[in-house]
């Protein structure tokens, strides 16, 4: 057996990474600052990188969790590591050259043999055996590490979340109808909008003490209960709120935080646009000042539960040049009347016009995204976020809220996650095939167990984002968790479609609501590769100018 420790093969792994970092930095170097054009010439090893980097977040994270654990947890701590390992060396193996690696790095570090001892002591069936005969026994890990307070919030909304969410679910995904108002106003009831907050704005955040755990805690469960109707509904006063107490005046800070924690004022964004996605610097939706307030006119798409919504954060173009690209952003809170149902339009009296139409789509369902047109739509110059000095800082502000929302997207993977392992492995000592609960056969524990690994590695990961987040940091870790947790949630759901055979294609069965569910992930918040290539790639690289 190898005698290193998984720190020390972390570490190694990290020796690496930093190794080819150093070297990409330098092919995409321009000048004192990092190049997307140029990472555009290697993007598809760019975007490995960036793939390889949350990988190792992940990794450390729940390494550094089970240390403190024995037994099922230690042992699928290892086995994540080992696979962790082995998918880094097989992604950088067939072409070490255009990492900035040689054969003999590798084989001094990867390859040494005490790490391939190390790999073969826990990639084989025995030991995926072993690990699935325990949580088959136990039911899978319900060790989350958290304290008791955060512990309180999981029981307390995992309970909302059976109760009063999936009773209702699979009528609202089947019809696409909008989520039930008995929804909001129970989780207003419960303080829900206000987690995000601080205490002085009338939410639930200590001032001194930020706490964005209890937040991911509550997002996960009401995920584990519905993506689409439970969720995601405090994601958007999350994004709002965070861009407000990075730039806004203090009086948009006093009117806007407590009625967005109260949940009397329910939130939408809008910043994607139908030719632009997430390419945010090129987005033309302009707002032109008159009659002491600002005109927008332009077209924004997947605006998430924009109907219902009497706030819409909307992110448009203030300066005329556009060579100024992100930099001529600005940021508005736009009001309008709360709306059910698939399509909206309303008249001011001024004579602005905005209407939406919601787009169909094959999950998340209960929000509806729309696509929103303004024409000469009147927003008050009271609602330009940080007033004069707001003017240029919207997509600086929108990043800050956006790097909550990727945590929020973890979280919501999460509990999607979560609730596929549990009806997988329900369903597989239900199910008999030849004789016996397939359970019993090698590739269904195989499937089990790393689901139960990829589950509680990101669960560990975006905690540690959070608590980063408590200290002013963490905005990276956010999007390597969201990165990596999006991704990997598209596979867990689809092996526990897969473990009911055709029942998981069946809508009797709530898996087939995961898998669909799962896919937007890697598309919404920033999509899975504008992600990779544009803010983790670069952000990265700069640390080794």
């Amino acid at each position: 057996m190898s005698h290193l420790e998984p720190q020390d093969i972390l570490q190694t792994a990290e020796g690496v990474l930093q190794k080819s970092g150093q070297y990409l930095a330098s092919q995409a170097k321009e000048g004192p600052e990092i190049s997307s054009q140029k990472i555009d010439q290697f993007q598809t090893i760019a975007y490995d990188y960036a793939w390889l980097a949350s990988t190792l977040f992940v990794a450390k994270a729940l390494s550094t969790y089970a240390e403190k654990k024995s037994g099922f947890e230690k042992q699928l701590a290892s086995l994540f590591l080992a696979e962790t390992i082995s998918e880094f060396s097989n992604k950088i193996g067939p072409h070490p050259n255009e990492f900035g690696l040689s054969l003999k790095l590798l084989s001094e570090t990867l390859w040494q043999e005490e790490i391939g001892i190390f790999l073969s002591s826990q990639l084989n069936q025995k030991s995926y055996a072993q690990i699935a005969q325990t949580f088959r026994e136990s039911g899978g890990t319900d060790d989350y590490g958290l304290d008791e307070n955060h512990q309180m919030f999981r029981e307390t909304f995992r309970k909302f979340a059976d109760e009063r969410v999936r009773p209702l679910v699979e009528k609202v995904h089947r019809e696409d109808l909008l989520i039930p108002q008995e929804i909001i106003d129970g989780l207003r009831e419960l303080g829900c909008f206000g987690l995000s907050m601080p205490e002085r704005y009338g939410g639930f955040q200590n001032d001194l003490r930020p706490d964005n755990t209890g937040m991911v805690v509550v997002t996960e469960e009401l995920s584990h209960g519905s993506l689409g109707i439970a969720g995601s509904l405090i994601t958007r006063p999350e994004i709002l709120s965070k861009a407000l107490l990075k730039g806004g005046t203090e009086e948009q800070k006093k009117k806007w935080l407590p009625l967005l924690a109260s949940g009397e004022k329910m939130c939408a964004v809008a910043v994607t646009e139908p030719d632009y996605g997430s390419d945010v610097a090129s987005m033309k939706v302009v707002a032109t000042p008159k009659n002491g307030g600002w005109l927008l006119n332009g077209v924004k798409t997947w605006c998430t539960f924009a109907g219902y919504a009497d706030t819409l954060m909307v992110l448009a173009r203030t300066d005329s040049d556009l060579s100024k690209r992100h930099r001529g952003l600005s940021l508005f809170i736009a009001e309008k009347p709360r709306f059910d149902g698939h399509s909206f339009q309303y008249n001011q009296p001024e004579g602005g016009h905005i209407e939406g139409k919601a787009i169909p789509t094959i999950g998340y369902r209960g929000m509806h995204s729309f696509e929103v047109s303004f024409e000469n739509y009147l927003v008050s110059n009271e609602n330009l976020i940080g007033g004069e000095k707001g003017l240029g800082q919207g997509f600086y502000l929108q990043m800050e809220g956006f790097a909550g929302g990727r945590l929020q997207t973890a979280a919501r993977a999460l509990g999607v996650m979560q609730a596929a392992f549990e009806s997988a492995l329900r369903y597989s000592n239900e199910r008999k095939v030849f004789g016996k609960p397939i359970f019993e056969y090698g590739l269904t524990q195989w499937k089990l167990v790393r689901m139960a690994a990829l589950v509680q590695a990101s669960r560990q990961a975006t905690y540690h984002a959070a608590r980063l987040m408590d200290e002013g940091k963490g905005l990276m870790e956010a999007s390597l968790v969201k990165f990596y947790a999006s991704k990997v949630s598209e596979w867990v759901t689809r092996e526990a479609m897969q473990i009911h055979g055709g029942y998981g294609y069946a809508e009797e069965y709530p898996v087939s609501r995961y898998f669909v569910d799962a896919r937007v992930f890697s598309l919404f918040e920033g999509a899975e590769e504008v992600l990779a290539l544009r803010v983790i790639a670069p952000s990265l690289l700069k640390r080794y100018l």
